[in-house]
């Protein structure tokens, strides 16, 4: 038979314990409603044209209004033989780096994209894309508060066939 004062000493250990953890929590918002979180650019990320996609991401008719330079380098094959699982490497020389964009001009969601990045971290970025089909991939830093592109084609073959 358990002690009733040590039940009563282990309930209230662990209502202090799960209390403690979730004001810590609150305080540094680690818990907010999902939608909070993702509902700041739900709408970039959606169903819709190039450049109607461009045009809700900076406020710009079209992508030929922002600058092309060479001081963005992409490594992203030409020629993809999967479509589904593109590597792309972003690395710039740009200065005050704040955000890097990359859309795929040809897939349903042109965005597929977006990082926030830290003065303190060197502006640079991996990830995998996915191509629909044979695209133009563009990518678009942020900097000083200026916009800077670089676009690549990438040829997506069908069963590494040709297509």
């Amino acid at each position: 038979m358990t002690n009733p004062r040590f039940s009563k000493r282990r309930a209230f250990l662990k209502t202090s314990l799960a209390l403690s953890a979730y004001s810590f929590s609150a305080a540094t918002s680690l818990i907010a409603p999902i939608e909070t979180q993702a509902e700041w650019m739900a709408n970039l990320f959606s169903l819709g044209t190039f450049d109607e996609s461009i045009q809700k991401s900076f406020s710009i008719p079209d992508v030929t209004q922002i600058e092309v330079t060479d001081k963005i380098e992409l490594k992203l094959p030409s020629i993809a033989e999967n479509g589904a699982v593109v590597p792309l490497t972003i690395n710039t020389t740009l200065e005050r780096v704040e955000q890097f964009f990359v859309f795929v001009e040809k897939n349903p969601v042109p965005l597929v994209a977006v990082f926030n990045l830290s003065p303190q971290v060197e502006p640079t970025a991996s990830l995998h894309v996915k191509l629909s089909e044979t695209s133009e991939v563009v990518v678009v830093a942020k900097a000083a508060g200026q916009l800077y592109k670089i676009q690549q084609t990438v040829k997506v073959t069908i069963g590494g066939c040709g297509g």
